[in-house]
């Protein structure tokens, strides 16, 4: 049952639409997701083209595309997307259509920014877990650019880490840290999304548990806060930079009215975002200014409000926070063994843990699986990470600042005379594919690989470290040692379900 006050005051927001939105909110969701545009298998792709495309192996089932996302798509009912490895590997994200509006959003930036000279942006989302957004930015942002992908609670910083990697694609840092701390970043970011924490009015129908939490005293504590949030990080925006402002709630205190007073007191615009008739978006219901909304009775999807501003030019970059290298790692020079696991390795900075060689002198190895073994050395580095080179200044100053979770490309674990590939270098889409020797899965070795259970490797396999597939599509690495295969698939995200 809705909260009385709630039914109350939007009405009031809503007049004679009310009574649809009610009836909405006590219908089924609609389920969609996202594909990842580096990953799906092509056939597959194709097939989602087909409006009576089908998954020939999990989803089974009819596509529909979500009209503002171009990679978007819904079903007509949720399948169990946990049995499907695709889903494991990143291949898509399952998320809530009506956030996919932020597509349009960065499509309003990227022409607005056509033929400036800068190589990439330098993004922000201030709010990220559990990364559906996230991994949107990073496929729509141009090559060259860096993601800072943040959230203030660590448990959920870790999944947001995960979902990160297994999206896979480079120039992605993981940070758990507080909003103020990125306003020392003075200038730092071009784009901030600010995915800000509400009162979650447009989840009721996804999330019944959500009505019983609701109350108009919330309302204003999630209003103040969001204000709170947007002065906490608004240093860290470059003058000229853009502000992505958006909350899963209907009420107008959350919504127009924090982002009309925000643009005044902080001296920004709003910014219009072209928009088709058919999509049913709904405009500003407070104040005279470009807003978006989504209502579940008129768009098929959850409730969301989306506004963007842009930072008044001010200040010029010469007013940007020097960078420091406190607590940063220093690049190291990789082995070229394991520089060449990147089909492009030269894009590319190496970090490392602890020391690591400065060259590779000759050695023999038993690694026949992985085609170019690191040589023998006798120091121990620790683990080695890949970051693009382009940012070297920006992740050692974002290194002294912030708490970060993950950062880059984690290749693996150089001890001794052996180096252990990581599950990141497997499902980064930078893998060189001719850099281990693979083996495609069945599906049901693909759920015992991902149930992190043995599993049997074709009689010819080489031993060593082995790349297995699923689709054409990592999902990480085994080492084969001849009479059985250690299954390196990391533990803590395993399948605990019990899949029949």
């Amino acid at each position: 049952m809705l909260p009385q006050e709630f039914i109350r005051r939007t009405k009031e927001l809503l007049h004679d639409e009310y009574d649809a939105l009610e009836s909405a909110l006590e219908s089924r969701p609609a389920v969609s997701f996202r594909i990842n545009p580096h990953k799906f298998p092509a056939n597959l792709q194709h097939n989602l083209q087909n409006p009576a495309g089908k998954h020939p192996d999990i989803l089974s089932t009819e596509y529909k595309k979500v009209p503002w996302c171009e990679t978007g798509y819904f079903l007509p009912e949720r399948p169990l997307f946990t049995a499907d490895p695709l889903f494991h590997a990143g291949a898509y994200y399952v998320q809530e259509a009506s956030s996919m509006f932020l597509e349009q959003a960065l499509l309003k930036i990227m022409a607005e920014e056509a033929g400036t000279s800068r190589e990439g942006f330098v993004a922000l989302d201030l709010c990220a877990a559990p990364g559906g957004k996230s991994t949107h930015l990073r496929s729509l942002l141009p090559e060259g650019s860096l993601l800072v992908s943040n959230e203030i609670i660590r448990s959920r910083s870790v999944i947001l880490s995960e979902n990160m990697t297994k999206w896979g694609r480079p120039g992605n840092i993981v940070t758990n840290s507080d909003p103020e701390d990125f306003g020392k970043l003075k200038h730092l970011f071009d784009i901030i999304l600010a995915d800000l924490p509400c009162s979650g009015e447009g989840m009721f129908r996804k999330d019944t548990a959500s009505r019983s939490e609701w109350s108009a005293d919330n309302v204003k504590r999630c209003a103040s806060r969001q204000r709170r949030i947007i002065f906490d990080v608004w240093d860290a925006l470059k003058p000229g930079g853009w502000l992505i402002y958006c909350t899963c709630t209907f009420n107008t205190e959350e919504n127009e009215d924090n982002v009309h007073s925000l643009a005044g007191e902080l001296g920004a615009e709003t910014v219009t975002i072209p928009v088709k008739p058919e999509w049913n978006i709904t405009g500003s219901l407070h104040h005279d200014m470009p807003a978006y909304r989504f209502f579940p009775h008129r768009t098929c999807g959850e409730g969301f409000f989306l506004a963007l501003m842009r930072k008044n030019n001010g200040a010029d970059d010469a007013d940007r926070i020097k960078t420091k290298y406190k607590n940063s790692r220093q690049p190291v020079i990789a082995p070229p063994e394991i520089k060449c696991m990147l089909s492009e390795p030269d894009r590319f900075i190496f970090l490392a843990d602890g020391k690591t060689a400065t060259a590779a002198a000759p050695g023999k190895s038993a690694n026949a699986g992985n085609k170019h073994p690191p040589a023998r050395n006798n120091q121990t580095a620790g683990y080695i990470y890949a970051l693009p080179g382009i940012h070297k200044n920006t992740c050692a100053l974002l290194a002294g600042t912030l708490n970060i979770i993950s950062a880059g490309i984690r290749l693996g674990e150089l001890k001794g005379n052996d180096f252990t590939p990581s599950v990141s270098l497997a499902l980064s889409t930078e893998i060189n594919p001719e850099a281990f020797f693979s083996v495609e899965l069945s599906y049901e070795n693909a759920l015992k690989y991902l149930q992190k259970e043995a599993i049997v490797l074709p009689g010819n396999t080489p031993k060593g470290y082995i790349l297995v597939t699923y689709g054409k599509t990592p999902l990480g690495f085994v080492k084969n040692i001849g009479n059985r295969a250690n299954n390196l698939y990391p533990p803590e995200w395993r399948i605990r379900k019990k899949i029949v």
